[in-house]
């Protein structure tokens, strides 16, 4: 297992050296399309800027995760396997902050600036539905506002035939009642062409904002359509503007308090002291019907000015990298591709951890009382068969020696020349 495990390593060595690069690389040139879209000035400044920042880039992330690759799997002792550790998240939170915000931005810059538009497009259509309501709300004054006007008309029509005074013509009650009736008819029509006015704007709006949806859902470079969003942004501004300008509520509030602070109460002009009298008290009761009628106005325009003004903020647009930050939460599957690219060697470097612990721990000898009993004869076996072998070489080697020293040279004498020839 040992040596299946080393082999691995070392055929796998070009492998994770080329996927290093590899992902260094694919880092780099996604951190230069989000960087660029940051950077201001001459166009060749721009680019050369961003290579050069990109560039930086691809080697310290391969820098990085080279000298973990090769320094990590093989630290033993905890402290510094801890350090070790302690670095390489260091090192990923800074690779994260100078290069996976820009490769998101890369990824999914275009979708989130159409995401900011489509939510200043919601923001935008509830500030004039508001504008519109609170003009739409004024208009809900004009019922009473004509009820009362016929009212104070019936009165004085009646009052024509003495019906208030029991004396008949047009004096003081008759001309008092018909004042009211007139300045009510004057603050109707003018609620009324308030509504008309209020209705073309509301129009006006609504057609700028549907051009704005437009260009959240066109085609063509995001940074144009973007320049286009932000002209009609600041048009339909201005409608809204004026649509809440519209708004009859606290022109009704003033004219209520009017009829009240500027009553001024006609003398009597009755030819009998009975008449006058009579007169006198008719105009007592029509002054506390204004000050009733009023106050009705009055309490109910505040209910609609109470409901505040409609202050839309302003256009502001984001660049890619901006909008990639603000909106993350709905781009999380482009934050994972953008940190996986820069992180994934991480991956790597907890599997050379993992391999080469099992090489140190396969390479251990197993002590005695861990040794099962199938492993204990095992052992014995093998270290029986090793000392046989031994043995049979030990006496190999002895007989091979004895042979020497028995060789022809050494036992064969050779006999005188003169006993030869006398046999």
């Amino acid at each position: 297992m040992v040596s299946a495990l080393r082999e691995g390593v070392s055929g796998l060595d070009v492998t994770m050296r080329l996927t290093l690069a590899v992902l260094a690389l694919a880092s780099g040139v996604y951190t230069y399309l989000g960087v660029r879209e940051l950077l201001d000035g001459p166009p060749v400044m721009t680019v050369f800027a961003a290579i050069i920042y990109s560039s930086a880039v691809s080697v310290a992330i391969y820098a990085f995760w080279s000298f973990l690759l090769r320094f990590l799997p093989h630290v033993r002792d905890v402290a510094s396997r801890l350090w070790l550790t302690a670095a390489m998240l260091l090192g990923s939170l800074m690779i994260i902050a100078m290069s996976s915000w820009l490769n998101a931005a890369a990824l999914a810059g275009a979708a989130a600036i159409e995401q900011h538009l489509a939510v200043t497009v919601q923001n935008y259509t509830r500030d004039l539905d508001t504008a519109h309501n609170r003009a739409l709300g004024a208009q809900s004054l004009l019922p009473d506002i004509q009820l009362a006007s016929t009212r104070f008309a019936r009165l004085a029509e009646a009052e024509r035939g003495g019906a208030l005074t029991g004396t008949g013509g047009s004096g003081t009650v008759v001309q008092l009642l018909s004042q009211m009736s007139s300045q009510l008819d004057d603050l109707a029509r003018e609620v009324a062409a308030s509504g008309e006015r209020a209705k073309a704007f509301y129009a006006e709006g609504s057609a700028q904002i549907a051009r704005m949806r437009e260009f959240v859902s066109g085609q063509g470079d995001i940074k144009a359509r973007s320049d286009a969003f932000g002209a009609e942004a600041l048009a339909l501004i201005g409608t809204i503007a004026a649509l809440e300008q519209t708004s009859m509520a606290p022109a009704v509030r003033r004219a209520a308090d009017d009829l009240v602070t500027g009553f001024i109460a006609p003398a009597a002009d009755g030819r009998t002291a009975d008449l006058a009298g009579r007169q006198s008290a008719v105009v007592g009761s029509v002054e506390k019907a204004v000050q009733a009628q009023a106050s009705a106005l009055s309490q109910a325009a505040d209910k609609i000015i109470g409901a505040g003004a409609v202050e839309p903020a302003r256009f502001q647009p984001l660049s890619t990298a901006e909008a990639v930050v603000r909106y993350a939460g709905d781009f999380l599957p482009s934050w994972a591709g953008a940190i996986s690219i820069d992180l994934l060697p991480a991956v790597l470097v907890l599997i050379l951890c993992v391999v080469h612990a099992a090489i140190r721990r396969e390479e251990q000898p197993a002590e005695a009382e861990t040794m099962s009993a199938a492993q204990l004869i095992a052992a014995l076996r093998l270290a029986r068969q090793v000392g046989e072998e031994r043995r049979t070489v030990e006496e190999d080697e002895s007989f091979e020696a004895v042979m020497a020293e028995m060789s022809p040279a050494a036992t064969v004498t050779t006999l005188p020349a003169g006993r030869a020839k006398k046999d």
